[in-house]
């Protein structure tokens, strides 16, 4: 099928009005390929729409995601929205019909959470809106414990960063890779990297380095890291290879980062080596490529991280990412 939209998804500028139709263009393509009923893929259209009519209405800087979502039984269409608008004050507030703030009806917030089967939304006076919506053949399914973000360098139409989660014997995993440069071989180098995350045994963190480093030995290389979540232990295991940035963020808002050594998978790894971290319930685990500024704070974000994973990961994606390079956030929930 041509013009097929990619698992990493296509992100979309959000300028004027006009922008509209592309975005619902590209969700109800989407919609075709992972074959949402009709029905469905009307209202995802009415969710398109009133997204983009919201960012250009009210939004400076406005971006969305479009993208696939998956279970192990059917396919969803997810958006996620990012601007460096006024914000909201009450977020509850803005979804009720009736609201505007720009002399309208008011009645597209609300229809995006009437026509969506699962959203959610992290807005602060000031800084701007991220807004996640995924649009289901059926009932949404639960939530998934992780999830993440990747973007690539301005001007690029594919990304080398890359990230995928599992759960094999009970191990919570989560992988993040930055393959080496940009553009086509810099993701089949991250994508390789997936594949084998996926098609992997059970084995810890730095046995799966390991098993990554030799993997990629045919391509260009990449930073990777490996994070195992076990809250029975309260431990985060952390294997990582090169410029990829792990972090633990406690329920109370501390932030602690985690050891990547130095290297390349697939080229030159001295050492590859796991180390323990206390891991708290209602803690989350971020991980994130070098295409991420380290200087953001949990402190600057009262309340994200109480939030899915993917609003999450859009929200430091938008605020510190860098446009001069290929950038990606991945981010598990211990609960």
């Amino acid at each position: 099928m041509q013009n097929r939209v990619p698992d990493a998804g296509v992100w979309l500028r959000v300028e004027a009005a006009a922008s509209a139709a592309a975005v619902r263009r590209t969700a109800e393509r989407l919609a075709e390929q992972v074959a949402l009923p009709a029905t469905r893929i009307a209202h995802l259209a009415i969710v398109a729409s009133e997204i983009t009519s919201n960012l250009v209405k009210h939004a400076e800087q406005g971006i969305v995601l479009v993208r696939p979502v998956r279970n192990e039984h059917y396919a969803g269409v997810e958006l996620i929205a990012a601007d460096h608008g006024p914000g909201m004050a009450d977020v509850q507030r803005s979804f009720g019909d009736g609201h505007s703030t720009a002399g309208t009806l008011g009645i597209g917030l609300g229809s995006i959470a009437r026509q969506s089967g699962w959203y959610d939304v992290y807005s602060l006076p000031g800084r701007g809106t991220v807004l996640a919506v995924q649009v289901w053949p059926a009932s949404a399914p639960e939530l998934s414990w992780a999830c993440g973000v990747v973007r690539p360098i301005s001007g690029g139409t594919v990304s080398g960063d890359a990230w995928a989660a599992r759960c094999v014997d009970g191990r919570r995993q989560v992988l993040l890779c930055d393959g080496l440069g940009h553009g086509p071989l810099a993701a089949a180098a991250a994508q390789r990297a997936v594949g084998v995350f996926h098609q992997a045994p059970a084995e810890a963190p730095d046995d799966l380095v390991r098993r990554l480093h030799r993997e990629l030995e045919q391509t260009r290389g990449a930073a990777l890291a490996v994070a195992e979540l076990d809250a029975a232990a309260a431990l985060v295991r952390y294997a990582g290879l090169g410029d990829i940035a792990g972090v633990v963020v406690g329920p109370d808002g501390t932030r602690r980062s985690m050891v990547s050594l130095p290297g390349t998978a697939g080229d030159n790894a001295p050492l590859i080596r796991q180390y323990d971290y206390p891991l708290a319930c209602g803690a989350a685990v971020v991980l994130h490529s070098d295409g991420v500024t380290s200087r953001w704070s949990p402190a600057d974000y009262p309340g994200l991280f109480d939030h899915a994973p993917q609003v999450i990961a859009a929200t430091l994606l938008r605020d510190a990412g860098t446009r001069r390079d290929d950038a990606g956030v991945a981010v598990a929930h211990t609960a």
